[in-house]
């Protein structure tokens, strides 16, 4: 049975509640010129969980976009002219308002994006902690730095809209400067409204609109009164953003952000930890891989493939995954499980033709896990060698997908973690620490990790990534603020640009 009060009515119930202004009963809203609009097109969205209908973005057309942009641009004029003091104050405010409403921003993302209720919780979580430690914080970081000339615009992938665009939007603010966002495609639009509306209560400048990525980008990407453009998504979308922002107003000279998918690997290699490699294949999975950070692609020393397997079967058949508000009885807790469904059904049967193409092609199916009821639920697949032909040889799969390639040599061993041109991070699992100290520098990810995996991080911690993963501005701790903030004259910030690359100290 489905836990009492999770229903996808009890939610937006609650959103109409909490935030009546930007939830009507018929439709979200969008917020642009400081004030909740009942433009743009409604479009039909069903849950990943189980096909329910939810609320749809209110797509707007690009004339629309434009009004939302000019309007964010003379918010911009008033804000950073705002003391510090202000900010920090309203940003307080508006972390305290969200915190109050912190698990039905989490019931919101289990309806939204398949997050089961653990992870959820996480990323509301994440997204709040963050941005307190930058409230503490932010003082030295803006010592002798200005915000931008126009507002930052953001476009970001729909798979965690609390803890990395949400948290983006209020530390952008924090720096001075004002915030547009582009809803999701895919998901989180309830979501990021509620915590939009909580924000802009407290004074903050933020704009959130809905629109088709092609028919908005050339006003969230190429408007010349932009500041900043930050991005998180594939590679495909983010490769027409970087062509957008080089037509419309020079790549080199237009503040920009671009997260981009790759290939992240884990090698093994003379190596004997099995049951810590166990523990951390499980962890590995959580969200079905529907991260940037997931560990898709293993390399293995081929004479140590016997010990890994088992190593790797021992974790995958322990895995939880299914309906994540399901339960026995009304009492009963929400279900502790690794991970839901995968965004939506259209993914799901993505993913079966690949698994079945590969196999079809030479790929060792390794394991299958048991079939859950439901269109965009997907058990987890393991496979061996897969043709090189294949998506799932190059491309993150973003689904719980994995494939192993085996090796024999070093040379053999980096060729295979580098396949994609570039990654955001990679782990080698190595008894011998100097071995895997000379072989970590020639990954090209931007954090590789040794007997452990890397994630994006929290707090002070940077991310960035090496080759196509990444263009512009290095984020995360200081760099976040760099990145959205005017430093001394002929400034060189960290990152990957067109003209060079430069590492964090």
């Amino acid at each position: 049975m489905l836990k009492p009060g999770t229903a996808w009515s009890d939610a937006y119930d609650r959103c109409r509640a909490a935030a009546p202004e930007a939830f009507h009963d018929d439709r979200v809203l969008n917020h642009w010129g400081g004030l909740w609009q009942r433009d743009g097109r409604p479009a039909p969205v069903f849950s990943p969980v189980d096909g329910t209908a939810i609320a749809g973005p209110p797509r707007l057309d690009r004339s629309g976009a434009a009004r939302a942009v000019h309007a964010a641009v003379d918010e911009h004029g008033r804000w950073r002219h705002l003391p510090l003091s202000e900010r920090r104050a309203r940003v307080a405010a508006a972390v305290d308002s969200l915190q109050a409403h912190r698990d039905l921003l989490a019931l919101l993302l289990v309806w939204e994006i398949g997050k089961p209720w653990r992870t959820a919780c996480a990323d509301v979580d994440r997204c709040l902690d963050g941005v307190r430690w930058y409230l503490e914080e932010i003082e030295p970081m803006l010592a002798g730095r200005t915000p931008l000339p126009g507002p930052v615009s953001n476009i970001a992938s729909w798979n965690y809209p609390m803890s990395v665009l949400m948290h983006a939007m209020l530390v952008q603010a924090l720096a001075g400067n004002a915030v547009i966002a582009k809803t999701p495609t895919d998901g989180g639009l309830s979501c990021l409204t509620l915590a939009t509306a909580l924000a802009v209560r407290e004074g903050l400048p933020l704009t959130l609109v809905s629109g088709g990525g092609a028919e908005l980008s050339p006003v969230l990407v190429g408007a010349r009164e932009l500041g900043c453009v930050s991005f998180v998504g594939g590679r495909d979308a983010g490769a027409q953003v970087a062509t957008s922002l080089a037509e419309r107003t020079g790549l080199q000279d237009r503040r920009h952000v671009l997260e981009q998918e790759g290939l992240n690997c884990w090698g093994v290699w003379e190596y004997s930890g099995w049951e810590l490699l166990t523990t951390q294949i499980r962890k590995s999975f959580d969200y079905g891989k529907q991260r940037c950070t997931a560990y898709p692609r293993f390399v293995v020393q081929r004479e140590l493939f016997h010990d890994f397997l088992a190593a790797y079967l021992a974790a995958v058949r322990d895995l939880r995954y299914g309906h994540p508000l399901l339960v026995e009885a009304p009492d009963d807790p929400l279900p502790e499980l690794d991970f839901g469904p995968l965004i939506n059904a259209a993914k799901a049967k993505e993913l079966a033709e690949q698994v079945e193409e590969a196999i079809a092609k030479g790929a060792v199916p390794l394991y299958r896990g048991a079939s859950v009821e439901g269109e965009a639920y997907f058990a987890p697949v393991a496979l061996l060698d897969p043709p090189r032909s294949s998506p799932l040889f190059h491309a993150e799969p973003f689904g719980p997908v994995d494939t192993v390639v085996l090796v024999d040599t070093e040379a053999e061993l980096l060729a295979a973690m580098n396949a994609s041109n570039g990654a955001l991070v990679a782990t080698i699992s190595c008894d011998a620490p100097e071995t895997a100290e000379r072989l970590a520098p020639e990954v090209r990810a931007f954090k590789v990790g040794i007997n452990q995996p890397r994630s994006r991080g929290d707090r002070q911690e940077l991310f960035g990534g090496l080759g196509a993963s990444w263009r512009g501005a290095f984020v995360g701790g200081e760099l976040l603020v760099r990145a959205v903030t005017q430093g001394p004259s002929g400034e060189r910030l960290p990152g990957n640009f067109p003209g060079y690359t430069m590492l964090p100290p």
